[in-house]
């Protein structure tokens, strides 16, 4: 896992393998049956309430070590970034998009909510109006927008994807470790000062437990 990557490792590069860059939820998990050896929806409103929030929390988990501060995390996005692929996207550092790169967090126009440490990076990047309409519209944000928006650092052809990311972590690596890794938590910390990550993601889960409830019984909106 990530948080074990030894400290000589300065840059990390997030890329998908294909066209994608990551389709997100596999909607087969609110299925009869889900997908085998995962914990589905089901499986996840019928634990108690500390359980289910712990199950969460290690997903999110899962994309929160991209903060560690002694590392730049660069997103290469390609294609689609749906729902956890975009908070995936959204926990990097710094996105290097594709031209064809698509972003969209669609979880509310399926009765959910982003709950993978994605609402306090978009936030940051758009402001809250905008995060607000990219998300309960569930649409689709193009590379140029996500530009112009502050989502991605850079947007290039899709063929020179790998090279710009390289020529990216080549500059990133030219500055003294120290250095970078000092800067990194300076500007988290200004960032964060103000507002604790951990409490927005532990608000995360709280809805999302709440919404899943609700999605598993008859009475669902």
């Amino acid at each position: 896992m990530g948080r074990s990557l030894p400290g000589d490792i300065r840059v990390v590069v997030v890329r998908g393998n294909g066209r994608a860059f990551s389709a997100g939820l596999d909607r087969a998990a609110f299925l009869p049956g889900g997908i085998p050896d995962t914990i589905g929806p089901a499986e996840l409103v019928a634990l108690p309430a500390a359980e289910a929030d712990a199950v969460i929390a290690g997903y999110q988990q899962a994309f929160s070590w991209l903060r560690r501060p002694d590392l730049i995390s660069v997103a290469a996005v390609q294609g689609h970034a749906i729902g956890a692929g975009c908070q995936l996207a959204l926990a990097c550092d710094l996105r290097v998009l594709a031209a064809d790169a698509q972003l969209a967090l669609p979880e509310p126009t399926l009765g959910l909510v982003p709950d993978l440490g994605g609402t306090a990076p978009l936030v940051d990047a758009v402001g809250y109006s905008r995060a607000l309409e990219i998300c309960l519209t569930g649409r689709r944000v193009g590379a140029e927008e996500a530009l112009r928006l502050g989502l991605a650092t850079a947007v290039v052809p899709a063929p020179e994807l790998a090279g710009a990311v390289g020529d990216l972590v080549a500059a990133l690596l030219a500055a003294p470790r120290g250095a970078a890794v000092e800067t990194k938590a300076l500007l988290l910390g200004a960032a964060e000062r103000s507002r604790s990550r951990d409490d927005q993601e532990g608000a995360e889960r709280a809805a999302q437990l709440r919404r899943l409830r609700d999605l598993m019984t008859p009475e669902a909106d």
